[in-house]
Order: structure tokens, then C-alpha cells, then sequence
């Protein structure tokens, strides 16, 4: 992995984040919207509402992950869910996306967390191999619903 590097994203990364946000956001079939990527994500950073990790190629960022706090209510802990984690297509097949969810898993074991949660599409194989490969567990106990509270 010659030339990777992996670092906290603040304000100062943005104009490399937000094309890497927008191209995820299209990968899941979302419409282009690069400013609309930027502000989300300064306020996700501002505010502390998440952590984002950046991951650069010859000091090109190239990938991101984002963790967002949550808890265990039944376990009294923290936890973090892995929202989202994104490599650009011409930096897969180098081991970005593992070196990320590695970080993410060490920073936040140091952060004291229990647990890092993710979801992923039913048809994203590939994910869920690197995620086996990683040590990630498929949840069998639980269902996930969701209710839209918008349009």
C-alpha cells in the first residue's frame, strides 16, 4: 500500500471530500450535487455530529469513511455506525477500503466503543466479502425497519 495515508478529515479537506461525497451519493443512484455534498458535510463536521476519515494516494484523497456516535442502550456503551465508506474507482482493488475500515476499527476501540455497525445492499457482494474478510459479523438476530418521515 506505497503512498496511502489515512487522516481525519476537517474543514481544510473539503474541496478533496465533497467530489468523493457526490460520486458516493451518485453510486447510490442519488443526482450530482456537489455543493450540496460540501455543506453536508461541513455541518456534519462543525458540528461534531461525525468523524470522517480520509484516505489519500500519493497525498490525493482518494476514499473517505464517516462514523457517526451512537449507544447501546441494553449494553451501556458506545458505539459507532460506519455510515458511509466510499473508495474512488480508480483507487479500488489497492486495499483503501480495508486500510479504512482497519482505522476506523482501531480509533474507535481507542474512542472506547463496543461496537461499529454498518449496512450495506443485498446485492453488494463485494462489500460483504471485505467485510467477512475484516471480521464483520451479519447481524441474524435483528431486522432493520425504517419509517420515512418525509415525502
Amino acid at each position: 500500500m506505497t503512498g496511502i495515508a489515512i487522516r481525519r478529515a476537517g474543514l481544510a479537506d473539503l474541496d478533496g471530500l465533497a467530489p468523493l461525497f457526490d460520486s458516493y451519493r451518485q453510486f447510490y443512484a442519488q443526482p450530482s450535487d456537489e455543493e450540496g455534498a460540501r455543506n453536508f458535510l461541513g455541518e456534519r463536521i462543525t458540528c461534531g455530529e461525525s468523524v470522517i476519515f480520509l484516505a489519500l494516494l500519493d497525498e490525493g484523497p482518494v476514499a473517505f469513511c464517516q462514523l457517526c456516535p451512537s449507544f447501546t442502550s441494553a449494553g451501556l456503551a458506545r458505539t459507532f455506525i460506519l455510515n458511509d465508506l466510499f473508495v474512488a474507482e480508480e483507487a479500488r482493488k489497492r486495499g483503501i477500503a480495508r486500510a479504512l475500515l482497519d482505522h476506523a476499527a482501531a480509533w474507535a476501540r481507542k474512542e472506547g466503543a463496543v461496537r461499529l455497525t454498518l449496512s450495506t445492499a443485498h446485492d453488494n457482494q463485494p462489500a460483504q466479502a471485505l467485510y467477512r474478510d475484516r471480521g464483520w459479523a451479519r447481524d441474524e438476530a435483528f431486522q432493520v425497519y425504517h419509517l420515512p418521515l418525509q415525502g
